[in-house]
């Protein structure tokens, strides 16, 4: 196939070396950068809202791409090289972590565990056939994949080029599929539970699988050892004994009526510290974010937690994850009709894969063929997770910028198709029957779950 790049292993968009910046100029660059972010993130997801739509967080993961070298830095690349020099990229890097993170946080808050258990069987169900397809699927297109010159890194193997692709096929993207869920009145619901348990389940499975590549890729055979081990020991001591030893601070916050800063400081300790674990386990940040939102009292000190942290993690950190991933997206590296057609073939076997194994795995554990569809609908999107893994895989050298720019267009559609596929196969039929919550209101709390008080 004619027009392929050469593999790059570098994780910057462009080839150009990052220049030495002072401090000053750093902390200028950056208030600059942050307001053009949160300005575009707001700005484009309103327009998804009015004329697509779409949730708000999907405009403003379309908003990271709109930043990125794709359309300003094609339109305007001075412009764009001013706003975004790459010596700012480890800080915005640093706040996008921090973003994903703690908004995990808030989403475990949200996590009501009691439906979960009442749907555990379907959740389990729909996860495993949301992984199996998507890693036999993999099987088949991987060796297809590896031919063509400049998508994977020539020293990977046919087994580990599958692994990755696999997990990129399976992933959901957890904290968007939240979202959505609020959004379309599924919040506290079975149907919404079971989807954010399966989603839960596929995107743990995806992490491990992606701690063996790493492992097999040259980090050594510790990476998945002390993923697997220390991931597992870290989730099974905060779901056992966590919600005992957190149990305090619920008290203390019904106590005083409030959730003051003391407290707030003391939870937001817990927070890093657990995304510190995870991070130095070899998964990764926002598992610990969620696990510790899981274990924690519900009550006062929740829903003030929400109240006193979302707004700024939703509005001012997580817009910096996706400009951070639209940064290193090359829409233009898909430029001839062979890479067109890979990215097609990519984008047909995930939207099969994944959405049609999770639709007859629900159909075989008892869900009528409604609910089924709706579930296959949410669990396709795969957004935020998505660009999660292959931020990784490009930073590891595993992906070339072309398959990496693929699998965030494919990201974008997954997450475009999941919200007017969910309405057309359930949504709206339930709500004429009264079955469902009407539309939530785009600026309400996304991860807010009814019940928990």
């Amino acid at each position: 196939m004619t027009g392929m790049k050469p593999f790059q292993r570098t994780s910057l968009p462009q080839r150009e070396e990052p220049t030495a910046m002072t401090t000053t100029q750093l902390s200028i660059v950056f208030f600059l950068q942050l307001a053009v972010i949160i300005a575009a993130c707001r700005g484009v997801g309103w327009a998804a809202r009015r004329w697509l739509g779409q949730p708000q967080v999907v405009g403003e993961m379309i908003a990271g791409v709109v930043l990125g070298p794709s359309l300003l830095g094609l339109l305007a690349p001075d412009i764009q090289a001013s706003l975004f020099p790459p010596a700012t990229k480890n800080i915005l890097y640093v706040g996008a972590q921090f973003g994903v993170g703690l908004y995990m946080f808030l989403v475990g808050l949200g996590f009501q565990a009691e439906h979960f258990r009442s749907q555990a069987g379907s959740a389990a169900a729909v996860s495993l056939s949301g992984m199996a397809a998507p890693f036999l699927l993999a099987m088949l297109i991987t060796p297809w994949l590896m031919e063509q010159p400049g998508l994977f890194n020539p020293d990977l193997t046919p087994y580990q080029a599958t692994l990755f692709m696999g997990a990129c096929i399976a992933i959901t993207a957890f904290p968007m599929l939240a979202r959505i869920i609020h959004e379309r009145g599924l919040s506290g619901s079975p149907l919404g539970t079971l989807s954010l348990s399966a989603g839960a389940i596929d995107d743990a499975g995806a992490w491990i699988v992606l701690a063996l590549v790493l492992a097999s890729f040259g980090d050594g055979p510790l990476v998945a050892v002390k993923a697997i081990g220390g991931g597992s020991v870290f989730a099974l001591f905060m779901l056992t004994l966590g919600p005992r030893l957190l149990a305090p601070l619920g008290r203390i916050a019904e106590r005083e009526g409030k959730v003051g800063h003391g407290l707030l400081a003391t939870i937001f300790v817990l927070f890093l510290l657990s995304a510190f674990a995870m991070d130095a386990a070899g998964i990764h940040a926002v598992f610990g974010g969620f696990i510790l939102g899981v274990a924690m009292p519900r009550g006062l000190l929740a829903s003030e937690i929400k109240r006193q942290v979302e707004p700024f993690a939703t509005v001012v950190l997580v817009p910096m994850f996706f400009t951070y991933s639209g940064l290193h997206t090359q829409l233009t590296l898909v430029d001839n009709w062979g890479l067109v057609l890979v990215t097609l073939a990519i984008l047909a076997c995930s939207i099969l894969a994944k959405g049609g194994a999770c639709w007859a795995a629900a159909r075989l554990t008892g869900q009528d063929n409604a609910t089924a569809m709706g579930i296959g609908a949410l669990m396709n999107a795969r957004g935020l997770m998505e660009l999660i893994i292959i931020n990784i895989g490009l930073q590891k050298g595993i992906i070339g910028p072309a398959l990496f720019s693929m699998l965030v267009l494919m990201a974008v559609v997954t997450t475009l198709m999941a919200s007017p596929m969910f309405e057309l196969v359930y949504g709206r039929k339930a709500r004429a029957r009264g079955e469902l919550g009407t539309l939530n209101e785009p600026g309400a709390s996304p991860i807010e779950m009814r019940g928990m008080n």
